[in-house]
């Protein structure tokens, strides 16, 4: 079948298999990350390092992912995704196979903190910035699907770290992990494919592409023109104090459960029901801002974040932990899956990767600062009920700051009242 052949069928878009792609790289990548937490107590037992030293390890690998975040986006915006992908699945697994070779702290700054981070910078930018281009319509929805790619990695890496560790070791389950992370994202790689506009390949929607072909999908905010919205750092501050709870209960969520006298087994499903939820948050979630807008839909996935860390603040049984999971897993794949359509509808496709880069390297802050001060909190205080307080502050800055962003199903014009 040729390339016009596929453009005229009917019944095929290769925006299909996009999606598909997308969502397996998407499950790896997440599956991951969420599963070095599970390493938390092990590392820690074989070690002896402190809670917020070795947190830092997650902050290095932030704070090195930043610039090539930004880095990523110009690329994806200039050559395409698939390229870009590949690397981030090759950078991510070796960081994981090395540190099966961890003998002392600065190696798990360097394996995890400096390869991992150099793989997750790779990763998010170009994923999402292909998903605007390919479909003209239900582009929340879509990145909900893909996003649920995150829920089932959560899902099912956690509980088979966790098995892994029990049977054959931290360090044979760093290896068995890199590998796989290495085979599964380099090949789902090779089937992403330049935007249409590049190919012969059809959109999703595209019958209805001309209606739209003189806003968001053929112009855009330049990066220099972002830069001076007030919006662009409104969406900078949410996304900062997301990525900071976020990254605290990766980290700290399955420790804090054993510390309070659940199982391993069982505070391991902690992460797994977070990414149960988080499929169901997201997909409806997804289905809802397609209808009644982006705006009401996030405002309330923060309300219920701020307040699940509060109850997590007096939860100290099996079952409170868990709801505290499943809430939280709902609130937080919100903001997950309508991060590139908010960026794109505010700012436009033409420089989406660029701007979204750059959004996401400086809410990276969050992830170079929540998980350590959370663990400097419990270091000092031996308690993390002050740094769920801290954690509940943060997801109310983003609802309040979400309240100042003007979210349509289009994007916002260019005009004098952007300016700051």
């Amino acid at each position: 079948m040729t390339g016009h052949d596929v453009r005229q069928s009917p019944s095929f878009s290769y925006s299909y298999v996009i999606v598909i792609m997308t969502f397996i790289i998407a499950a790896v990548v997440e599956g991951s990350m969420f599963s070095f937490g599970i390493f938390f107590e092990p590392l820690l037992n074989e070690f002896g390092w402190t809670r917020a030293v070795t947190s830092g390890a997650v902050s290095l690998s932030s704070i090195i992912h930043i610039p090539i975040a930004i880095a990523a986006g110009k690329l994806a915006d200039r050559f395409g995704s698939k390229q870009i992908l590949a690397a981030c699945g090759f950078f991510l697994g070796l960081g994981y196979l090395l540190m099966s070779q961890t003998a002392a702290l600065w190696h798990l700054y360097i394996f995890y903190g400096a390869a991992v981070g150099v793989g997750m910078g790779l990763y998010w930018i170009p994923l999402v910035s292909v998903v605007p281009q390919w479909f003209v319509r239900r582009r929340a929805l879509m990145m909900a699907i893909i996003a649920s790619g995150i829920g089932v990695g959560q899902l099912t890496f956690p509980p088979l770290v966790n098995w892994l560790i029990s049977v054959y070791g931290w360090r044979t389950a760093f290896v068995i992990l890199g590998g796989l992370i290495i085979g599964i994202i380099m090949i789902s790689a090779q089937f992403i494919r330049h935007a249409p506009s590049r190919t012969d390949f059809s959109l999703y929607g595209e019958s209805q592409k001309a209606s739209a072909s003189t806003s968001v999908d053929t112009e855009g905010f330049s990066f220099i023109e972002a830069i001076r919205t007030r919006h662009f750092w409104i969406l900078c501050l949410i996304y900062l104090s997301w990525l900071f709870c976020l990254s605290s209960v990766i980290v700290h969520s399955v420790i804090h459960a054993i510390g309070v006298g659940i199982s391993p087994a069982n505070a391991a499903n902690i992460l797994a029901i977070v990414g149960v939820t988080g499929i169901i948050g997201r997909l409806v979630s997804g289905r809802l801002a397609d209808k009644i807008g982006m705006k009401p839909v996030l405002m309330v996935s923060f309300v219920l974040m701020s307040l699940i860390f509060l109850w997590l603040m007096i939860s100290g049984e099996l079952w409170m932990i868990y709801l505290f999971a499943a809430i939280f897993g709902i609130s937080y794949g919100t903001f997950e899956i309508l991060q590139s359509p908010i960026t794109a509808s505010l700012f436009g496709l033409s420089s989406l990767g660029t701007i979204f880069g750059v959004i996401h390297a400086f809410g990276s802050i969050g992830v170079i600062t929540g998980p350590v001060l959370v663990g400097l909190i419990f270091d000092v205080t031996n308690s993390y009920q002050l740094a769920f307080l801290v954690c509940a502050a943060m997801a109310f800055v983003s609802l309040i700051s979400t309240v100042f962003l003007p979210l349509k199903q289009d994007r916002i014009e260019q005009d004098s009242n952007l300016e700051l």
